[in-house]
């Protein structure tokens, strides 16, 4: 079996010290990649990551796409390590098929996305954005809101973020409903849930946050004929994938006042430009709390995701195989 590399390249932002530290530790020659002027890592066409990644045995990445083809380019590239917990941008058979091992971040940023989705519910509820607008305004008169306290709460996706949701809503007295394949009874009984189909969920909940991986079959799992059944006062959350709310949709939803508001820290414009009008208009609307798909992004889960990326990578280069929970693909056994 050849030995991998230990060049490790890191395309990520905020990649702190101490995960350089603990790379070089471990031997790995650490290059923190300088991306062309005005291009995020997503953007980055195939060749500019050819040239970026050459010659490197790791690479801890965020959002860039990782297809085939760029697979393909890269033939030391040994482990691609994701700051972050999903992998629809990395064409996960042609990993398996090249020999590559691709890692995810997993449990670094559930509470960070977790405590996200707790604040804009409050936020959208409370009307904080429109009230301290009209205070800059110079109108002081107070805006009457809705409280989390007692609410129903539909979490769709019972994975590592929808189970530290479900604790915190715990706090909030909420009445808690999941749709999620498989989920145990053992979560039903500590976190106090009631398990609901899709169609009940959305037409009986306060608050709604989904938390469901983006493919074929959740893409655009909210869309018109959905926000026509849910509660003219529901909240929608989504800090997942852009591709499962149609955001077209969603903006005729609040703009006709179907719902009421909506948490969006991921747009659909993030992977097709055209649309960036319709983010655009959401995130103008009053009713719309909005972030640019930060919600990992805290200095405690920075570290947490950092230190997990880079670990995955050592393990890999090491020979060894990184935590489970970590693994999407390995293909190092067909290629043994």
């Amino acid at each position: 079996m050849k030995i991998p590399s230990r060049k490790v390249i890191i395309t990520q932002k905020f990649f702190d010290d101490e995960a350089i530290a603990y790379l070089k530790a471990h031997n790995c020659q650490v290059e923190i990649a300088q991306l062309p002027d005005n291009v995020a890592e997503g953007q980055l066409a195939p060749h500019q990551i050819k040239d970026l990644l050459h010659g490197a045995g790791g690479w801890i990445v965020g959002h860039a796409h990782i297809t085939r083809e760029v697979q393909e380019m890269l033939p030391d590239l040994a482990v691609i390590s994701r700051r972050g917990v999903g992998y629809e941008k990395v064409d996960i058979a042609a990993a398996k098929d090249l020999g590559k091992v691709v890692a995810i971040a997993a449990g670094g940023n559930d509470a960070s996305v977790a405590d996200q989705v707790i604040g804009m519910m409050i936020s959208i509820g409370r009307r904080f954005r429109e009230a301290q607008n009209a205070m800059l305004d110079g109108r002081w008169n107070i805006l009457v809101g809705t409280e989390l306290y007692q609410k129903k709460v539909g979490i769709i996706g019972f994975g590592r973020i929808g189970r530290s949701l479900a604790k915190r809503l715990q706090g909030f007295d909420a009445e808690i409903l999941v749709c999620s394949p498989g989920l145990s009874q053992e979560d039903i009984q500590t976190f106090g849930l009631k398990p609901a189909d899709f169609d009940t969920l959305i037409k009986n909940c306060d608050y709604i946050s989904v938390h469901a991986p983006l493919n074929n079959d959740t893409r655009h799992l909210f869309n018109t004929g959905v926000f026509t059944r849910m509660k003219a006062s529901a909240v929608l959350i989504n800090t997942a994938r852009g591709g499962l709310v149609s955001d077209k949709d969603l903006l005729k939803a609040l703009q006709e006042k179907e719902i009421l508001g909506a948490g969006l820290d991921v747009f659909e414009s993030e992977s097709d430009a055209s649309l960036k009008p319709v983010t655009e208009a959401l995130i103008a609307l009053p009713s719309v709390i909005a972030a640019p798909h930060a919600g990992a992004s805290t200095d405690e889960a920075l570290k947490r995701t950092n230190m997990i990326a880079a670990g995955c990578v050592v393990d890999v280069l090491d020979g060894n195989n990184p935590p489970a929970q970590c693994v999407v693909a390995d293909g190092r056994k067909a290629h043994a």
